[in-house]
């Protein structure tokens, strides 16, 4: 069992038969009561968000995970299939459990697996990544008075605002928690 109070963002903990992977945390203390900590978390294996208030001093079950770095192989359609770069097995995760994290896999590219009794449930992507672009508006001459951005479609899909100096064929780095157009590489 685990306090309350040590729920932090990434912390998984299961409430009600289900596992979560906190999301949001926040402490508030008013007055002379006791605190109150507030999360946002996700339900690893549906994939829901809930919002839950605890009251200081409650505790939540935590859970033991196991973690392997794997290389990505291919999309079958249904499922996104790894290889585990020590054991050499295949795990396979469900596409709507990555959802929209998807667009972020290039083959070859090295990924962490959370496992739950040894089921997969998590992927934890790196912070950034690089991605060619494809497809690319074209930059208007002249149209530089502000901090003008065109959108971009990379290898995978993923769809980017990038600078206007930004064409088809660059590689571009992305950061994988916002989506954001980090740097041309």
């Amino acid at each position: 069992m685990i306090d309350v109070n040590e729920l932090r963002k990434g912390v998984t903990f299961e409430m009600d038969g289900s596992l979560y992977k906190v999301v949001d945390y926040s402490h508030n203390k008013t007055g002379r009561g006791n605190a109150n900590i507030r999360i946002k978390a996700r339900n690893l294996q549906t994939g829901a968000n809930i919002e839950r208030t605890f009251n200081s001093g409650l505790s939540v079950q935590d859970v033991r995970l196991d973690f392997h770095n794997v290389s990505y192989l291919y999309n079958d359609g249904d499922f996104y299939h790894f290889m585990d770069n020590v054991t050499f097995e295949q795990p396979a995760i469900k596409a709507d459990v990555l959802g929209d994290s998807a667009l972020y896999l290039k083959e070859g590219m090295e990924v962490k697996i959370t496992f739950y009794n040894n089921a997969p449930l998590d992927v934890e992507f790196p912070s950034s990544v690089d991605l060619k672009v494809v497809e690319a508006e074209t930059a208007i001459r002249g149209d530089t008075a502000t901090g003008v951005t065109k959108k971009v479609k990379t290898e995978t899909g993923l769809e980017v605002y990038c600078p206007q100096f930004v064409k088809v064929g660059d590689t571009i780095r992305v950061n994988t928690e916002t989506g954001d157009y980090v740097t041309r590489v």
